[in-house]
């Protein structure tokens, strides 16, 4: 059997605010930002935890962590319970958040890691073995002996995820690591994020907004709303079962009024080109190719599967079928 690296069993972690209800009172209110989850991941994977703000992501990893104490359940990282061994956990995983720093501000980039090394106590032989490596892979080069405050943020995060690994961690907890980097920043990240689950086996959690990470890295994923999990499967199965409809985008030779096609709707006429929904349960693709052939010449066509993130969005305000919220 697999081994499960994070076990996290019927968590809570729930919060009093008080509310004003009229001039002079305020009422005590119970909020749960955690609701019951539970979920385990199997030792060298790299799972996705997406779901909207004030989901309870955040609040997840900061449990997982050791920083917040659940308020019920149980969780175990490594083998170990985070609020209570928080030290010896520290020295078996990583943590990068988007928003914060483990970086000293105005040292340079170097010294930030050898600083680190010495918290960690690395070995000196494997430090440089590291650093050469992720040197390498995150084109460090260029400004490890920049101060971090000189850096812009594609570079910052790239230090930001070389601190979090120098220490050969078991279980990497990412929080938005690619939050307003550009393009090539982004793709640096992700390229170096495999590289390391494949050629090191580290447990990756990931939670992020931006759904090309999540399809880039991730084979799993879980989706939390109102603290609640929701989904805990595989993508490629929840574009199966949830993202239905597929588009067939076709050219005609000449421009034509949008096609009467049975099983499909027109659902955008650019020039001769026009694009037909369908359900992948009521027609396939080459039914419906064969009846628009019946109907103008054909001159191409292309089938685009359903988008990630319009998936996503609709569990968002709809929830999933059978989802008693």
């Amino acid at each position: 059997m697999a081994e499960h690296v994070i076990e996290v069993d019927g968590v809570e972690k729930r919060y009093v605010t008080r509310v004003k209800r009229g001039r002079l009172r305020r009422e005590r209110r119970l909020v749960k930002a955690v609701d019951g989850i539970s979920f385990a991941i199997e030792r060298g994977t790299i799972v996705g935890y997406l779901g909207p703000n004030g989901a309870g992501k955040s609040t997840t990893v900061k449990m997982l962590t050791g920083i917040l104490v659940p308020s019920g359940g149980r969780i175990r990282v490594a083998g170990l319970d985070p609020s209570r061994q928080r030290i010896e956990l520290a020295r078996r995983i990583g943590v990068v958040f988007g928003q914060r720093s483990q970086l000293w501000w105005d040292l340079p980039l170097r010294d930030s890691f050898d600083l680190l090394r010495h918290i960690y106590r690395v070995p000196s032989n494997r430090h440089r073995a590291n650093l050469a490596r992720f040197t390498e892979l995150l084109g460090l080069d260029a400004f490890v002996d920049t101060p971090v405050r000189q850096l812009s943020l594609g570079q910052r995060m790239r230090g930001e995820l070389t601190a979090a690994l120098l220490h050969d961690p078991e279980v990497v907890f990412l929080d938005e690591p690619t939050i307003g980097l550009d393009v090539v920043a982004k793709a640096a990240v992700r390229e170096f994020l495999a590289e390391v689950n494949r050629a090191r086996g580290v447990t990756v959690l990931l939670t992020t907004h931006d759904l090309a990470d999540i399809e880039r890295l991730c084979s799993r994923l879980l989706i939390i709303d109102h603290g609640r999990l929701i989904w805990d499967g595989g993508l490629d199965e929840l574009k199966r079962r949830y993202g239905q409809e597929r588009t067939l985008v076709i050219d005609l030779e000449e421009p034509a009024p949008p096609l009467e096609v049975p099983g499909a709707r027109v659902t955008k006429v650019d020039g001769p080109r026009q694009w037909l929904r369908f359900r992948r349960d009521e027609a396939t693709a080459a039914q419906l190719a064969t009846a628009v052939g019946l109907q103008a010449p054909l001159v191409d066509l292309a089938v685009e599967e359903p988008d990630i993130e319009e998936i996503v969005a609709r569990i968002y305000s709809g929830g999933l079928p059978g989802d008693n919220r």
